[in-house]
């Protein structure tokens, strides 16, 4: 039986679930005290799944059976404030502003603490020769990780020509499908399992175009079909999607990556940005 918290092993393996099985724990999540008590068939009729899911879902987490999954949460809740906690950043209705600013900064804080904690130097010394030395770079994601992508393109622009977002996921097809292996596709995902990616990283092997991906989950689907992987830390629950500390986390990854680009050349770095500086002052009144 595993030794970790059984709602943390539900979060970390969210996102390999079959739809069924997310069904499955969303319910599990929201209502673990109410699993407890409650039969294999009772669960099964509450979430409109079979049986045979909740049993192969209680074997994906470790767990031999149903009756050995239902311990698991009994444990696990011990130290559980509530069913809703999946995070330390949880707001509960009775807190007050300055509880919930220190739960924040705290989410916050672990997630910056548990992203440098994952880092492997080779990989950002890796990532920025391969971002350095494409000719055009694509940022591209969906959603929450399509505003990192944009943010990383923002960055990057500020010092280094070539990189340019693409939002629409029809577009990042058609962009993609124009690359050469001297470009470059720097993409995020959270989950490394949304089809759009899949379908970009499909296309961006048959063009031989390089690709680089930050996401929270190494042995996701497009983590094992991309080029390279920079993971972030910060763990989010299944029904807190598109979280602030999340997105904090990759965004200390950006500027790691960046940084890292940077040290390479400090003084064309400097001249580049007051180059910036200079051009958009005369936007300021």
């Amino acid at each position: 039986m595993p030794e970790d918290n059984v709602f943390q092993r539900i979060t970390q393996e969210y996102y390999q679930l079959t739809a069924s099985e997310k069904k499955l724990a969303n319910y599990v999540v929201a209502n673990g005290q109410r699993t407890q008590s409650m039969s294999i068939s009772e669960l099964a009729g509450e979430c409109a799944v079979a049986e045979a899911t909740i049993t192969r879902f209680c074997r994906r987490m470790g767990y031999q059976g149903y009756s050995a999954f239902r311990l698991a949460i009994a444990a696990s809740a011990v130290t559980r404030p509530s069913d809703a906690d999946l995070l330390s950043g949880e707001i509960h209705a009775d807190d007050t502003v300055p509880i919930l600013c220190r739960k924040l900064a705290g989410a916050e804080i672990d997630a910056i603490t548990e992203t440098q904690a994952l880092i492997q130097p080779e990989r950002i010394q890796a990532a920025a020769d391969l971002l350095l030395s494409a000719d055009r770079v694509m940022c591209m994601g969906q959603g929450a990780s399509m505003l990192m992508a944009e943010e990383a393109a923002h960055l990057f622009t500020t010092v280094f020509s070539g990189f340019f977002p693409v939002s629409d996921s029809h577009m990042q097809v058609i962009t993609t499908s124009k690359l050469t292996e001297r470009d470059a596709i720097l993409a995020f995902s959270y989950s490394g399992a949304t089809k759009e990616l899949l379908d970009i990283l499909r296309v961006a092997k048959a063009q031989k175009v390089p690709t680089l991906l930050v996401t929270r989950y190494c042995g996701s689907p497009g983590a094992a079909q991309a080029d390279l992987v920079l993971q972030c830390g910060s763990t989010e629950g299944p029904l807190q999607l598109g979280s602030i500390a999340a997105r904090i986390a990759q965004l200390y990854l950006v500027d790691v990556l960046f940084s890292e680009m940077c040290r390479r050349d400090l003084d064309h770095c400097k001249r580049q940005r007051e180059l910036v500086a200079d051009y958009l002052s005369e936007k300021h009144v």
